[in-house]
């Protein structure tokens, strides 16, 4: 298949085409996070702990990422037109259930359902904004789709705390149902077929790779999720999970690569641009969502803010990167996209070395200042690697392209975040070590600052004074240890942005493969 071809044209202006697209994906990546704040409500509706209340999250995003790699599937089976319009329907239905669910088992159930609509969402929306323009105009389009990738997910805590401090948590969801409604609406009026995507005759079902695919997604997202709490290897359902996993995966992989009609088609990755490109999207996503679990622990952890206050201190990196959309839409195609990914990745790793010189003494200007410039930072990455990624595939093969990138950047995102989880679990129990061989009388900086905390306590009398002193230094040992967590945990992103700086020169531009 040639690289240049013929593009298919759509009726409409495709910025309206593009408002149901980016209305419907909106609504699914919010979804992802605007949950996340409003775990403890739930969890006291529900009369469940904490920790069981996680589910909530688990379901859903092992449920979405089922649907992901599948869309190109579905597409054949119904038409993709049909698909995106049952997808948000059910996404929309199964929004009110979660509102009303009145049980855990209930909600999980409510939550897959939401997953199974969901997921179709993000890559469908990539893939039709990708078709309507010609490569050299994606740009501005991918600007705006980028708006969706990454502001989204930090806008969720922000409106889920503030609706659930408000109203009350089951509007998180009512919300969606009549921005849903809208993008029904206008998605049938708006939304076309191109002759490549419309229902397709014969189409056979790849129940094998279905049934891998749930398998080695269910398997993986629950070690992912539940590890570090098991204690990883640790625990014995943890390593029977992870082989499973594992298993299935590769076996997945074997088949879809033998098959004639698969689930989804991993010629794409033959391709060098969608295979770098990807991979660089996959080590953002993971730093990405990442950032955005640490960061508000360590807000209200050791800051003391609510979690609404918490959601708030993220805003800037909002504001960042709704500006470079601007500025990409406006003036990105006058710039080589390499280039603008290259300064982007420099800025997330200069946030990520910021963050490392956090303490407990800081201002909120300390944390908005970093979060503004990896707002900045992510937009001017991401939206020009997603028009490298697939700025080099046909058309027929950007549905499936964009499904299966979408499946490897979810998985990114949840490795990172659970990484980063384990990291500062660890790192903190290293620094307590370190810390804690200096809290000896033998001292003499400890024993003074002992001396001096009792004559705090001089109403109490020796040893209770003296008890009280030490108690006081070792939670404040305990802080500092996680402090230390912390910085260590944001040193590690920042650096995993400048390593793969080097891939970004192994991908081609189009007038580069225009050429070969």
């Amino acid at each position: 298949m040639s690289d240049i071809q013929e593009e298919w044209k759509p009726k409409y202006n495709p910025w309206i085409v593009c408002i149901p697209l980016m209305v419907a994906a909106f609504m699914f990546v919010l979804d992802e996070t605007i949950a996340n704040v409003a775990l403890p409500y739930m969890a006291g509706s529900f009369s469940v702990s904490r920790q069981e209340s996680t589910w909530v999250l688990t379901s859903y995003l092992i449920a979405s990422g089922i649907i992901i790699p599948s869309v190109d599937f579905f597409c054949k089976f119904f038409g993709r037109k049909n698909f995106f319009i049952f997808s948000i329907i059910l996404f929309t239905v199964s929004s009110f259930l979660c509102g009303i669910a009145n049980s855990l088992p209930m909600m999980v159930i409510t939550r897959i359902l939401q997953g199974f609509g969901g997921g179709a969402l993000l890559p469908l929306a990539q893939a039709i904004t990708l078709e309507m323009w010609p490569v050299e105009k994606r740009a501005q389009s991918m600007a705006l789709f980028g708006m969706v990738v990454v502001v989204a997910p930090i806008v969720g805590p922000v409106l889920g705390g503030w609706i659930t401090s408000n109203w009350s948590w089951p509007y998180i969801y009512f919300i969606n149902i009549p921005i849903g409604l809208m993008a029904i609406g206008l998605a049938k009026k708006f939304i076309e077929d191109p002759p490549y995507a419309k229902k397709q005759e014969n189409v056979k079902v790849d129940a094998s790779g279905f049934f891998l695919l749930i398998g080695w997604l269910t398997c993986m997202q629950i070690v992912l999720d539940k590890g570090n709490d098991a204690d990883w290897f640790g625990s014995t359902w943890v390593c029977w999970m992870t082989f499973f996993a594992v298993l299935f995966m590769c076996v997945f992989f074997v088949v879809q690569t033998v098959k004639k009609e698969s689930l989804i088609d991993l010629k794409v990755f033959k391709d060098g641009n969608f295979f770098f490109g990807t991979l660089v999207q996959i080590v953002m996503q993971g730093v990405l969502l990442a950032s955005m679990a640490i960061l508000p622990q360590f807000l209200q952890g050791m800051m003391g803010y609510d979690a609404y206050l918490s959601g708030l201190a993220m805003m800037p990196r909002g504001v960042g990167a709704m500006t470079t959309v601007i500025f990409i839409g406006t003036i990105g195609n006058k710039i080589n996209p390499k280039i603008l990914v290259v300064a982007g990745l420099f800025l997330l790793s200069v946030a990520g070395f910021i963050l490392c010189n956090l303490n407990l003494q800081i201002a909120p200007i300390n944390i908005a200042i970093p979060n503004f410039i990896m707002g900045v930072g992510m937009s001017m990455s991401m939206i020009p690697i997603i028009t490298l990624s697939t700025a080099t595939l046909s058309q027929e093969q950007m549905t499936n392209a964009s499904g299966v990138q979408n499946l490897l950047k979810n998985l990114g995102g949840a490795i990172g975040t659970s990484i980063v989880t384990t990291l500062i679990s660890r790192k903190a129990q290293a620094h307590q070590s370190f810390l804690v061989d200096n809290m000896t009388m033998l001292n003499d900086a400890f024993a003074q600052r002992v001396q001096a905390y009792q004559s705090a306590f001089g109403s109490l009398d020796i040893h209770s004074s003296n008890y009280m002193a030490q108690k006081l230094l070792y939670n404040q040992m305990l802080q500092q240890a996680n402090m230390g967590a912390f910085r260590d945990t944001f040193e590690v992103c920042a650096i995993a942005c400048v390593i793969i700086i080097p891939l970004i020169f192994l991908i081609k531009g189009i007038e580069e493969k225009k050429e070969n």
